[in-house]
């Protein structure tokens, strides 16, 4: 896609016509939630945020995958770091995620920890081919974006026969979590933008229930200014005549059908399962769990590892959050304790989490 196509959405003459469309056609708040930590990060570094009228509220949701990684979860991967042979592969902004007691990976990998920084997990095969006399555990987190490549790297390892590869396997699907939000009485949401990356994998079908149930709208769209503000007017031109909507509007990423290829794929290595969400709790049917029929690589299996919901971090608030229930700048931590270059809560640690959004671009 080129530069230029792309700058099309980007156009301030554009942006301002829509945004007096907005102003005119809104009559009462709307309380709009993100979900995506990419959308959070385009919403506050082209301005949107500040130039969208009062009435407009906007939310970040649970869309950053290292915000919704519970905190069982992190003390589990850092627990498996420092073990004698294992070496523990991981994305770059899984390193200073906090645990208990200001553990992250970053100062077990300084403790001579054998945490390697991976930028696909497909690098883990290499890995293990260098590594025969050890376990290499990939940490897999995120959502149905990431899923189908920890699961292709898995079938990959099987075929080439590598038997030191274990996957680490936290993985979320987010149509569970947004019910999930829509059933929570402290959750007033208006509407969504959905994850244009997750709705390329599973397609639209999955989130129709927003509007079938629940009677809100809820847009898949880019992640440009002109994409955000059309699905802005969109959602006020629905409510104003009384409908609710699930649309794609993100067609030239996103197919209705979305991917089945890489769908196959996944429900191939993974099945459903009840999973823990940061600040949220226990969500039904809402993690990815390794299928038996590939247990040979579950790290879980391999170690005993057993997740249970413990305490939260102490005046942390990103579950708050992460529901939509309060902003950054209501928690006691931000800015006082809590920094990019001293994260207590994960909605700090990541360049897709609101706090850190904020934070960056002085929304406080």
């Amino acid at each position: 896609m080129s530069f230029e196509f792309l700058e099309k959405f980007r156009d301030p003459k554009l942006c301002r016509q829509l945004l007096d469309k907005v102003e005119v056609e809104l009559d009462r708040d709307l309380r709009f939630m993100e979900v995506c930590g990419t959308h959070t990060v385009a919403i506050f570094q082209s301005g949107l945020r500040s130039l969208l009228p009062e009435k407009i509220v906007h939310l970040s949701g649970p869309g950053c995958p290292v915000c919704v990684t519970h905190e069982s979860e992190v003390n589990a991967f850092l627990d498996l770091a420092g073990k004698d042979n294992v070496i523990l592969a991981t994305f770059g902004d899984l390193i200073r995620v906090p645990g208990d007691n200001g553990r992250n990976l970053k100062k077990a990998q300084a403790d001579g920890a054998r945490v390697k920084v991976v930028y696909s997990p497909f690098d883990t095969l290499k890995l293990a081919k260098e590594n025969p006399d050890d376990l290499v555990v990939f940490i897999g987190v995120g959502f149905e974006t990431t899923a189908p490549t920890i699961a292709g790297t898995m079938k990959m390892a099987r075929q080439q026969g590598i038997t030191n590869l274990r996957i680490l396997c936290f993985h979320k699907t987010v149509p569970t979590a947004l019910e999930a939000l829509l059933n929570d009485v402290h959750s007033n949401i208006d509407g969504f933008i959905l994850p244009g990356h997750v709705a390329a994998i599973i397609g639209i079908e999955p989130f129709k229930f927003i509007a079938e149930k629940y009677n809100k709208s809820a847009i898949v769209t880019g992640f440009e200014p002109l994409d955000i503000l059309l699905a802005l007017t969109q959602m006020i031109e629905w409510r104003n005549a009384g409908e609710a909507h699930v649309a794609n509007s993100y067609r030239r990423i996103v197919a209705d059908e979305g991917n089945q290829t890489a769908c196959n794929v996944m429900y191939e290595v993974f099945e459903p399962v009840d999973a823990l969400w940061r600040g949220i709790g226990e969500i039904p049917g809402s993690g990815l769990e390794i299928r038996p029929e590939w247990e040979e690589f579950d790290a879980k299996k391999e170690f005993g590892i057993e997740i249970v919901e413990g305490p939260p971090l102490a005046g942390c608030k990103c579950g708050d959050i992460l529901k939509g229930i309060k902003q950054p700048d209501e928690c006691p931590l931000f800015k006082k304790v809590c920094t990019p270059a001293n994260p207590v809560g994960p909605c700090m640690v990541s360049t897709e989490g609101s706090c850190a959004a904020y934070y960056k671009y002085k929304l406080d």
